[in-house]
C-alpha cells in the first residue's frame, strides 16, 4: 500500500465521526434542518437522508411523529442510525433491530454504544489501529448484531473510499 493510499484512508477515517448523544441538538429541529444536520455527518458529501426519506420513516413507524413539526434528540439519533444502516440492511431489518434495542437498552445507551463501536471499527478497518477492541463475552445479542452491522458498514465505507480514490486517479 502506497503512502498516498494510506493517507487517503487516514483522511477519510477522520471524517467518520458520529456525534455523541449529548452532542445531538437538544432543541427540536424541523424536517429540513434535521435532514441537513444528519447529511453533514456523512463522509463523502452525498446526502445520507432527505426530508422525504424522514417523512417515509415516520409513516413506516421507524420513528415517532415529530412534535409540533420538530424532531427530538432521540428521533435524530434513530435517524442517524437508519441513515448509516440503510446501505446494508432492509428497512424491515432496521425496524426489527430498533424494536429489539428498545426492549434492551435506553436510546441514549444504545446510541452511545453505536458511536463508540463505530469509532472502534472504523479505526481498525481503515488501518489506523492494529486491532479492534473486543466486546465482552456476555454481551446481549442486540449488541452483537449491532457490532456486526457496524463492521459491514465500515467495510462498505472502506470500499467506497477505494473506488472514489481510483476513479479520481483516472
Amino acid at each position: 500500500m502506497t503512502e498516498e493510499f494510506k493517507n487517503v484512508f487516514k483522511d477519510a477515517a477522520k471524517d467518520f465521526k458520529l456525534p455523541k448523544y449529548n452532542e445531538i441538538p437538544s432543541v427540536g429541529l424541523y424536517l429540513e434542518q434535521t435532514a441537513k444536520y444528519i447529511s453533514e455527518i456523512n463522509y463523502n458529501g452525498e446526502p445520507m437522508i432527505t426530508g422525504s426519506m424522514i417523512s417515509n420513516y415516520v409513516k413506516k413507524g421507524l420513528i415517532s411523529n415529530p412534535v409540533k413539526k420538530q424532531y427530538s434528540r432521540d428521533q435524530i439519533a434513530y435517524l442517524i442510525f437508519i441513515a448509516m444502516a440503510k446501505c446494508v440492511l432492509s428497512m424491515e431489518d432496521i425496524k426489527l433491530l430498533i424494536e429489539m434495542q428498545k426492549q434492551s437498552y435506553s436510546n441514549e445507551i444504545a446510541y452511545n454504544y453505536l458511536v463508540e463501536e463505530f469509532e472502534n471499527v472504523v479505526g481498525y478497518v481503515f488501518g489506523l489501529k492494529d486491532e479492534m477492541e473486543t466486546i465482552g463475552r456476555n454481551n446481549h445479542e442486540v449488541k452483537i448484531m449491532l457490532r456486526n452491522l457496524i463492521i459491514t458498514v465500515a467495510h462498505k465505507a472502506y470500499l467506497d473510499v477505494c473506488f472514489k480514490y481510483y476513479r479520481n486517479k483516472e
